[in-house]
């Protein structure tokens, strides 16, 4: 039976990540507007040539946003196995609940003030619990 307490996290961790991309554009359209960047003549280009023309703390809302689709992806498909095998309440339910807010908070400094010793801290942290998640779907199925 799947346990649907285990996917709560896991929406709220989606939707943190469309608000990302909501404050990802609600700050680089403007910045771009402001550097004169002609987005109808834009073609090509990568992301590392825009970071040059834009302020930094404005690149920091998208590498967090592309940051949400790095190891967050492991705990989406974790998630989805603890609850198909039945074992996405309890211990599992909390941990997911915990790895979402360790990500939310990493989110909030990395687009703020963006200091790395900090933002490191969160990431091990939320990669530390994870990994407990990950041994948790293990055992649930081998």
């Amino acid at each position: 039976m799947i346990q649907a307490q285990i996917l709560q996290p896991t929406v709220a961790l989606m939707a943190w990540t469309m608000i990302m991309w909501v404050w990802m554009y609600a700050t680089r359209i403007p910045a771009m507007s402001r550097a004169n960047i002609d987005t109808k003549g834009l073609v090509g280009g990568t992301g590392p040539d825009l970071r040059e023309k834009l302020p930094e703390k404005v690149s920091w809302k998208a590498d967090n946003y592309n940051h949400l689709h790095e190891a967050p992806t492991v705990f989406y498909a974790v998630a989805i196995v603890l609850a198909i095998a039945g074992q996405g309440d309890g211990l599992n339910a909390l941990l997911a609940w915990i790895y979402t807010g360790l990500r939310v908070i990493h989110s909030v400094v990395q687009v703020t003030a963006n200091r790395v010793l900090v933002r490191f801290v969160l990431f091990a942290l939320s990669s530390l619990v994870l990994m407990a998640m990950i041994l948790h779907a293990a055992i649930a199925v081998f």
